[in-house]
């Protein structure tokens, strides 16, 4: 613990001085308790836990049974959702040889805005029970926007929708409205 260290001087009379004492305290048993206390407080803390969203993927079909056949949406039953750039939002309902600069609409991700708009089209449908939400993140999109959208379609109780690419004809209608007149030419396949 701490110790007085004395020191002793041989002199020759003359006058009697008070001896100096020198003290030094032993840090050692503090640093032990500053381990024991970051021990103790790393065993007792609960960490946090990541929060995970739920995302209902299809079952992979097995090689052996034949691939359904492509499902068809009818324009009457959907709406179309192109999440862009800047925390922009279009939709539209048209098909490729009707979509124009025009009726691409561009919304909020607001209640008053993506909510009222797929509100509305629900009740427009034709059935009202094949509606479908046609998501589709551009490039430029950034990822809170699409877990806002996948929110919007738990509050709307939209129970049918679907994650795709644009399209590019949609592509080059966005690229047009929204300014992107160098985007890079999309990648040619083989």
């Amino acid at each position: 613990m701490a110790e007085v260290q004395v020191q002793e001087k041989g002199g020759k009379g003359g006058k009697v001085r008070s001896k100096k004492q020198n003290t030094r305290v032993d840090m050692t048993p503090m640093v032990d308790l500053g381990f024991l206390l970051i021990t103790f407080f790393m065993f007792t803390t609960t960490f946090s836990k990541p929060n995970v969203m739920d995302l209902g993927l299809p079952a992979k079909p097995k090689e052996d049974q034949p691939k359904p056949p492509p499902t068809e949406i009818k324009l009457s039953n959907s709406i179309s959702l192109l999440l862009g750039k800047d925390n922009k939002i279009f939709w539209h309902q048209q098909d490729p040889t009707s979509l124009t600069d025009q009726n691409l609409n561009e919304t909020t991700y607001d209640r008053e805005g993506i909510r009222k708009i797929i509100e509305k089209a629900k009740a427009g449908a034709a059935d009202q029970t094949k509606f479908t939400v046609i998501i589709k993140p551009t490039d430029d999109a950034v990822y809170k926007n699409f877990v806002d959208i996948l929110d919007e379609m738990a509050i709307t109780k939209s129970e049918q929708y679907g994650v795709t690419d644009v399209k590019p004809w949609e592509k080059a209608i966005y690229d047009r409205k929204v300014g992107n007149n160098g985007a890079a030419a999309a990648p040619a396949t083989k």
